[in-house]
């Protein structure tokens, strides 16, 4: 993207996050939303250059919808203030692993997980850390993978997991509630030459810890 509207737009809309201002600005919406469909084909094509799974996902297979669900919120603003693109080979409902890849001024980022595993499947993603726990470490503490996902997982537990030992010497791995990992950029970086070979660079790392969790998650499919 050289000159992105995607930014531009959002940074308005969440200045005026409401009906009357964007069905009068439906067209810069439109605008924005077709450049990130675009942008996120370009992306789904370099994953898919490492990720065969990928192959063949769409841009509409990924996107989620502008309007926010306000039933149960107190925040009661109509409309996201960002894009996001949830690229997962067996589609953005499933428990599969996949990326993630989030546009909104002043928080972008790409990163990808499993979010609200059922408590079977977490259990049994705890259980395959637990009985490979150097392979797990061998991923996530190697400095080429922690140059992009420094922090893995989130939603910690204070103490053990039920059925693990507590004194097991790396017990926080087996804490989060939510595996997941996460690589924070500037809005600046989608217009930098090398944007997508960094993107590319980042995602080959996060696969190799996607596919680890999948090997397990993939099971319960």
């Amino acid at each position: 993207m050289n000159k992105p509207v995607i930014f531009p737009f959002l940074k308005r809309l969440s200045a005026n996050n409401n009906r009357e201002w964007f069905n009068e600005h439906r067209d810069e919406y439109e605008e924005a939303r077709v450049e990130f469909e675009n942008f996120l084909a370009t992306v789904i094509g370099r994953i898919s250059l490492f990720d065969e799974s990928i192959r063949g996902v769409q841009p509409k297979d990924c996107t989620y919808r502008i309007y926010r669900d306000t039933r149960f919120s107190a925040d009661k603003t109509p409309y996201k203030n960002h894009f996001g693109g949830y690229i997962n080979a067996k589609g953005k409902k499933s428990d599969h692993c996949g990326y993630y890849i989030h546009l909104q001024p002043g928080n972008s980022m790409l990163a990808g997980g499993s979010i609200c595993l059922p408590p079977n499947v977490l259990k049994a993603v705890r259980q395959s850390i637990y009985d490979n726990i150097d392979e797990y470490i061998s991923i996530v503490e190697d400095p080429a993978f922690k140059k992009y996902f420094p922090v893995v997982g989130e939603d910690f537990l204070k103490t053990a997991p039920k059925g693990f030992p507590k004194d097991f010497e790396h017990i926080d791995y087996l804490k989060c509630r939510q595996y997941t990992c996460a690589y924070n950029i500037s809005d600046e970086f989608f217009t930098q030459a090398d944007a997508l070979e960094e993107i590319e660079k980042a995602f080959r790392q996060f696969k190799r810890f996607g596919d680890f969790l999948n090997y397990t998650i993939d099971d319960f499919e």
